[in-house]
């Protein structure tokens, strides 16, 4: 299976393939745009977390960390995103939708996200500091809730682990 892109949408060629994305499943693939948006936030200072946000074969956005360049603690990935798609679709309800992010969201991230009732997150590497989804907290099985999201956790995880960590070692 592969996934062509053009003008932010993608398509499933179950047939044939690609050479840059050839032999890779399709999160793997919207994985990897994800990692492109957390190399953007290398390049401007950032964490580099990146995430994509698609409903109905579309990507809809696609951002990464900017809370030092917008001085804005609220502005992970996933919070500017979820904006944008917001404001795409004149919508805070965002249901069918996928979240890609190469980092375990957070408290405050995984919250947007059932208040935008998100039904699917996919994440790379998990975060053993301060994610909200499996490792420390595990806001999503909350069965108080109203909305549930369902999990992919560990999609390209050793490429997203390492661009974190080379971030870090390269800052201290």
């Amino acid at each position: 299976m592969t996934l062509t892109f053009s003008e932010d949408v993608y398509k499933i060629d179950k047939a044939g393939g690609n050479s840059k994305g050839e032999g890779l499943s399709k999160d793997e693939n919207l994985m990897n745009l994800a990692l492109s948006e957390a190399r953007k936030a290398i390049k401007e200072g950032e964490v580099p977390v990146g995430a994509i946000l698609v409903k109905d074969k579309r990507v809809l956005a696609r951002d990464h960390n900017r809370t030092i360049h917008l001085n804005d603690p609220s502005a992970h990935a996933e919070i500017l995103l979820l904006r944008k798609a917001g404001e795409k679709l004149k919508n805070c309800r965002l249901p069918g939708a996928t979240l890609y992010v190469t980092l375990e969201p957070c408290l405050m991230c995984a919250g947007a996200m059932i208040q935008a009732r998100i039904a699917h997150l996919v994440y790379g590497a998990p975060d053993p500091k301060a994610g909200a989804v499996a490792s420390v907290y595990h806001v999503f099985a909350d069965k108080k809730l109203n909305h549930t999201v369902r999990v992919t956790g560990g999609v390209l995880e050793n490429e997203c682990r390492a661009l974190l960590q080379s971030f870090f070692k390269d800052r201290r």
